[in-house]
């Protein structure tokens, strides 16, 4: 049998939740108490049914034979319902207490009530409460006290389930306390503020120190129209514990509300009592003095924030937490000075509640979840706080508790992330913040649970490993060598390299930009990185992988890009270049996740480069990298050219590997770069770019490319500079740590000996190790076959000079004395050429600017006579100032590019080779006084210029064909009627075959000095240090 029946509007439930240890533990104490003296039916008769109204809910009780309860009821808004049986009955002065055990209660399913409206109902019904006293790092259980108003007002919660627990607030009845301090409302300014009455704050810590954290019992007594619930406190699990009222009474610290005091009521006449001993004993507010000085002197603004956390020196004060705004904004009471300030919890950031425009709150996710777990914890407990920053008058500090510290459990537990503007400053050490929020990331809680680590699609060894650095590309990357023998690029973590911004962007446009030398600090950067990294191994920890990025407006296109932290002997590279002022801090959205694993050791560094002022944040002047690229410049290369053969060994480093024997150098002594050729040995020829075409790469290029980049790429060397090609190319030996490039390149079988490497002092070095390859057949010489002995013709030393003049027309001549000319046989074809070009032309003319001239590249000029001729840019200064060589006649001129255009491919070079070559005079040193060589120059060009001679090439000389010149009518040599006159000095040549002109040469030479013509005018000079005079022996 089961009766149901609806108690009374008079009774009034309270309800009592305590969690013991174990799962199947739960109790709950119902207390009725009974108002009125009459009861139609008790609730203690079985199958009685009663129906009443309740300004606390609905609820109705049923009950079985056996004394089980079934419990249904909704209070507030809030429903529960659950089943209970009892096991004893107490009886009570004003009604029964039944204890129950709980088998099955309804999880709380509402919101979190306001403080102003608070809930009727604390978990079941009202309770007396129990206050678990919990320590910082678990969950509250039980029934919790929460807050103390004043001192004759409390705020319960109940169990959290499934959310922040409802809260309720409770007046003691019959007693009244001193009212707290207020501050004025700031949106009338008329109002003041409202200081403490005497010890009120007195009476609200005695009862704060008493309460919080304790378990306690209540019994609501009177409820009024405003929902306000008055009623009586215990401290403990029932009635029998400690009644906080009498104890606020007996130490003076309440008075006893007198009126209305019933003769029979046992409880208030105990607390007149209590008041009239404590007045006799002159305790708290009976004492002498009238209290006050128990009045505090609250202090709610403060005038310089900044110079206050300053003035603290970041040292711990005590306080008392007295709001908790969200899960990271406090509001603090710092004692003893009683500044009442708000402090946001430096490095981290909780979930917030957002106004909306109608005044309401929206919370976001978990942001009352991240609130109770701070009031839970930290309201109204004793705390010491570190006051660490004040950035726009908002004051960052640490709360520290003597069980935890708050700003470490929030991110543990997944209520909070890391914010890098305040993480500086946090004092407590960011890297434990930092593993915080990485352990709940790992574990997916609250608001990570949809949380994709960067790294989570890449296996261990790919996030994880050693590897060699083989290339520092500009300031944030290099190119590493791993294990497997593949090359990859990798990017250092949420680092900028320098960079230009804003006018200096466009500043200089018609200048070539090269960044490593033209952005400031990047060549420092580069250079730092390069001299701690080439050739050493590095640990590598991939930290994301930046996604690729197309073109869009004023942003350019990035493929992917492995970003990671790079580290040798402990010390992290990306660290270590921003403290040296040589790299920047990129700054990120508060949710972009892809960023270092050390960001914060980062953010400080970068911080100690800008305290000291070191590189991009000195205010110093840039340093400045005059650089002078002379690959390819002919005369500047023949300038440096003697400088670099007097030095010896120079140091240079290697900037740049074009094939296994071809590579760009970097002389810091000179500051310039070269183009370098390794002499004494021919390596295969990689693929590239021809006028003709693409040229194919010979077998085992790549391989010899791979080797000398391996061996010299970015390291410092030592270069012997023996001689330049007509290019502009310097040739001579490369070393490396004592090794020799050439020599390396040999024995590793990816190259040959040349036949120029005789005369070096490194020949038969080179010979021994490539006999050693070709009888291994190794690479280049697998398919060597020997050749007979006695096809090997010995050359005869004693060869005669061969005299096979051919006709040229002389149609350029130089300041250097070098000359340009035209073979006679083929100038017909030119005629010809030229003639159908600018026909062609004629009849479709190019449109004027729309020809972009870039260095190396062939087109057509058109010269001052108002004719096109094919030429090839030298040299591009600006769209206004292009250097162009004529290739069919030799001059030289600056145009603009409205005068170029794309040369037709009908007359390419592939179709007819350029016609003017250049030529210098064998046997003849020119005189380094510039009015003598003027003198010679004027003499040559009046001679042959524009004229018809005759040419034999004698031998080979650095940059062109050393020739003799005859002229076309008398067959006289040119180059020794200027020995005759004495305008020119003679090179005495070693080889025998040549001995016959050079004896001739000489014997002019000395009757031009006994003649005392031209520069021998004042006797043989070269007696004295020709250098001094301007001439060379």
């Amino acid at each position: 049998m089961t009766s149901t029946g609806d108690l009374p509007c008079s009774v009034l439930m309270c309800a009592l939740i305590s969690m013991h240890i174990g799962p199947w533990s739960k109790w709950i104490f119902l207390k009725i108490r009974l108002i009125d003296d009459t009861l139609q039916n008790t609730v203690c008769k079985k199958k009685k049914k009663k129906k009443a109204s309740s300004n606390a809910g609905t609820f109705s009780v049923s009950w079985k034979q056996n004394w089980n309860f079934t419990y249904a009821g909704n209070f507030g808004g809030l429903a529960y319902s659950c089943c209970c049986k009892p096991f004893s009955n107490f009886p009570s002065e004003n009604g029964w207490i039944f204890p129950f055990a709980l088998d099955d209660c309804g999880d709380y399913t509402g919101g979190e009530k306001p403080r102003s409206a608070p809930s009727n109902g604390l978990g079941l019904q009202e309770s007396s409460a129990a206050v678990a006293a919990q320590d910082l790092t678990d969950a509250p259980v039980g029934h919790l006290k929460y807050a103390v108003l004043s001192g004759c007002a409390i705020i319960v919660r109940g169990q959290p389930r499934g959310g922040p627990p409802p809260e309720r607030q409770i007046n003691l009845s019959n007693i009244r306390a001193g009212a707290m301090a207020r501050r004025a409302a700031q949106a009338q300014p008329d109002t003041k503020d409202t200081p403490d009455e005497p010890w009120a704050f007195q009476a609200r810590e005695f009862l704060r120190k008493k309460l919080i954290g304790k378990e306690v019992c209540f019994t609501v007594e009177i409820k009024t129209a405003l929902g306000r619930e008055y009623g009586m406190v215990y401290l403990g699990r029932d009635t029998t514990g400690e009644n906080i009222a009498e104890v606020l009474v007996n130490e003076g610290l309440a008075t006893v509300r007198r009126e209305g005091i019933r003769g029979n009521n046992p409880e208030q006449a105990r607390l007149c009592e209590l008041e009239d001993q404590s007045k006799a004993s002159k305790k708290g507010m009976w004492s002498e003095g009238g209290g006050a000085h128990t009045i505090r002197d609250m202090k709610y603004t403060i005038e310089n924030p900044r110079n206050f956390v300053d003035s603290l020196h970041q040292k711990p004060i005590n306080a008392i937490i007295e709001h908790v705004r969200d899960g990271s904004v406090v509001r603090a009471l710092l004692l003893p000075d009683y500044y009442l300030v708000t402090v946001m919890l430096s490095g981290i950031k909780c979930p917030t509640f957002k106004r909306e425009a109608d005044g309401t709150e929206t919370p976001e996710p978990f942001a009352a979840e991240a609130k109770f777990f701070t009031e839970s914890r930290l309201l109204q407990r004793d705390v010491q706080i570190i006051l660490e920053s004040c950035p726009n008058q908002i004051i960052l500090g640490t709360i520290l508790h003597p069980n935890g510290n708050i700003t470490e459990l929030l991110l543990k537990e997944g209520f909070a992330r890391c914010v890098d503007w305040s993480m500086a400053v946090y004092t407590q050490g960011a890297e434990k913040l930092r593993a915080a929020e990485r352990s709940a990331k790992e574990r997916k809680v609250r608001i990570w649970k949809d949380y994709v680590a960067p790294t989570a699609n890449l296996d261990q060894k790919d996030r994880q490993f050693v590897a060699k650095v083989m290339q520092v590309v500009n300031a944030d990357a290099m190119v590493v060598k791993l294990n497997s023998g593949e090359n990859k690029t990798i990017h250092l973590s949420s680092i900028r390299p320098p960079r230009i911004e804003g006018e200096e962007k466009n500043k200089d446009k018609d200048k070539r930009f090269r960044p490593l030398y033209d952005i400031p600090y990047m060549f420092e950067a580069r250079e730092f990185l390069r001299k701690k990294l080439i050739g050493k191994k590095v640990n590598v920890t991939v930290d994301y992988i930046r996604a690729a990025t197309g073109p869009g407006e004023g942003t350019p296109a990035f493929a992917e890009r492995t970003c990671a932290t790079v580290t040798i002997g402990g010390i992290n590279i990306a660290e270590a270049l921003v403290s040296k002022g040589l790299a920047t801090v990129i700054r990120y959205r508060q949710d972009d996740d892809q960023r270092s694993s050390h960001y914060d050791e980062l953010l400080a560094a970068e911080a100690r480069a800008i305290k000291n002022g070191k590189g991009l944040h000195s205010k110093k002047e840039v340093p400045i990298h005059r650089v002078a690229d002379i690959s390819g410049e002919t005369q500047k290369a023949k300038q440096f050219l003697p400088f670099l053969q007097r030095a010896g060994r120079s140091e240079a480093v290697v900037e740049y590997v074009f094939s296994g024997s071809r590579l760009k150098l970097y002389m810091p002594k000179e500051t310039c770069l070269i183009t370098f050729l390794l002499a004494g040995i021919e390596c295969p020829r990689s693929s590239r770019n021809m006028p003709g075409g693409m040229q194919v790469a010979e077998p085992f290029s790549d391989e010899a490319m791979l080797f000398t980049k391996e061996l010299v790429l970015q390291r410092e060397v030592e270069v012997e500079v023996e001689s330049m090609d007509k290019a502009g190319n310097f040739i001579g030996w490369l070393h490396i740590e004592g090794l020799n490039l050439s020599v390396a390149l040999v024995e590793n079988a990816l190259s040959k000996v040349h036949f120029t490497a005789e005369r070096s002092a490194y020949y038969k070095t080179l010979v021994s190790a490539e006999e050693a390859c070709r009888l291994r057949k190794e690479k280049i010489w697998a398919n060597y076959e020997e050749k007979p002995v006695e096809e090997v013709v010995h050359v005869s030393e004693e060869k005669e000079r061969v005299a096979n003049y051919r006709p040229v027309y002389v149609t350029e001549i130089s300041d250097t004395l070098h000359f340009y000319a035209q073979d006679v046989e083929t100038g017909g074809q030119l005629e010809s050429l030229m003639e159908t070009m600018r026909a062609e032309i004629a009849a479709q003319p190019p449109l004027e600017g729309s020809y972009s001239a870039r260095r190396g590249e062939y087109c057509i000029a058109k010269f001052a006579d108002g004719e096109w001729y094919r030429a090839r840019v030298e040299k591009v200064e600006s769209p206004a100032k292009v250097h162009v060589f004529y290739i069919d006649y030799g001059n030289r001129e600056i145009v603009p590019s409205t005068r170029l255009a794309a040369i037709p491919p009908a007359f390419s070079t592939r179709n007819l080779p350029a016609q003017a070559t250049e030529y210098a005079f064998a046997f003849i040193q020119i005189p380094q006084d510039e009015d003598a060589r003027a003198d010679v120059v004027d003499c040559i060009v009046r001679d042959i210029q524009n004229s018809q001679c005759l040419l034999n090439v004698e031998y080979s000389g650095v940059t062109c064909p050393l020739v003799t010149i005859q002229f076309g009518d008398t067959k006289d040599d040119v180059g020794l009627g200027l020995v005759k006159e004495g305008l020119v000095m003679v090179d005495v040549r070693k080889e025998k075959h040549l001995q016959k002109m050079v004896t001739e040469y000489l014997n002019s030479q000395e009757s031009a000095k006994s003649a005392r013509l031209n520069i021998w005018r004042y006797g043989d000079f070269r007696a004295d240090d020709a250098d001094e005079f301007g001439y060379r022996r």
